[in-house]
């Protein structure tokens, strides 16, 4: 048995699952800009510029488990009225965050919800 202390586990991927997995690959390439490989497994890579130290993450209670993930964007409003416009449904509005950000949620064509960080 070692004695060495443990050590904090961090994210290091995600995934999105889909009944459609083309039609979500087409939305998100579109809203996000993200260059999604073909194939079964359909590769995001990693982001360019985001926010250090990385990612982080929280613990809420729901009525239905999930994921979320939370995307920054330079531009919230035009980055809901696109992602209406690709399928996707607006489920609140931009809001701001007492000494942090401001947010918005949508859902995408499959209902998968999505929170918007404004850069």
């Amino acid at each position: 048995m070692s004695t060495e202390p443990d050590w904090a586990r961090p994210v290091v991927h995600w995934e999105i699952r889909a009944r459609e997995p083309g039609r979500l690959r087409a939305f998100y390439a579109s809203l996000f800009n993200w260059a999604i490989s073909d194939g079964p497994v359909m590769t995001i890579p990693p982001g360019i510029g985001g926010p250090e130290p990385g990612p982080a993450g929280h613990i809420v209670a729901g009525d239905h488990p999930g994921v979320v993930l939370y995307i920054q964007v330079r531009d919230l409003r035009a980055s809901l009225e696109k992602a209406v416009a690709l399928g996707g449904t607006i489920l609140r509005e931009p809001f701001d965050v007492p000494n942090g950000p401001t947010l918005a949620r949508i859902a995408d064509p499959e209902g998968n919800a999505v929170v918007l960080v404004q850069q």
